[in-house]
């Protein structure tokens, strides 16, 4: 080390989080100024050998990761994205062009969120929102019929267009729970 080197930042690399094992480099600015005050009065007699400057050790390969879905809100639905995206489009265009529809509790629950996402696509009614209920929804004359009723409709409601009443009884064939998903 020299007194040049000194006055520049300082690079060091420390553990942020041990469980996923992954190093950071992180530029060391605070004790830049000391070292280099420490080589003005020591001078260059006082040079650390590289072996000595510690390093942090790393955790030992043979400890098992789990992953654990923290902050992964999106139901799976037993299906791949593309079958789970097609399956909720058809869904959210069935229970907007029906009212209401039969399915799954889990389904249902799902579907609820892009059933209001469309009727308030709908009750926005400017270009930009026609045009994603447009691509979202499998039925163009459906889109245009519910941007013509959902500002009137719905004018009195922020939100909670639709309702999920849960079955007492499970499917019949698979025992699945059922419920039932209808505008309000």
């Amino acid at each position: 080390l020299c007194c040049e080197r000194a006055t520049r930042p300082l690079r060091a690399q420390i553990f942020v989080c041990r469980k996923n094992r992954k190093l950071i480099t992180m530029r060391v600015v605070a004790f830049a100024c000391l070292v280099g005050a420490l080589f003005a009065v020591v001078g260059d007699a006082f040079v650390l050998p590289p072996s000595s400057i510690a390093r942090p050790s790393r955790v030992s390969q043979a400890t098992p990761m789990t992953m654990i879905r923290h902050g992964n809100r999106v139901k799976k639905l037993g299906r791949p994205a593309d079958q789970r995206k097609a399956m909720l489009r058809s869904l959210t265009t069935e229970v907007i062009r029906h009212g209401r529809v039969r399915t799954t509790e889990t389904r249902a629950k799902v579907v609820r969120k892009y059933v209001d996402k469309m009727i308030s696509l709908g009750k926005d009614g400017s270009l930009h929102a026609r045009r994603q209920a447009l691509a979202f929804m499998y039925d163009k004359d459906l889109v245009h019929a519910l941007f013509e009723q959902a500002a009137e409709r719905y004018a009195d409601r922020n939100g909670g267009y639709c309702r999920v009443l849960k079955d007492i009884k499970p499917r019949r064939g698979d025992a699945a729970r059922t419920a039932v998903i209808e505008l309000v």
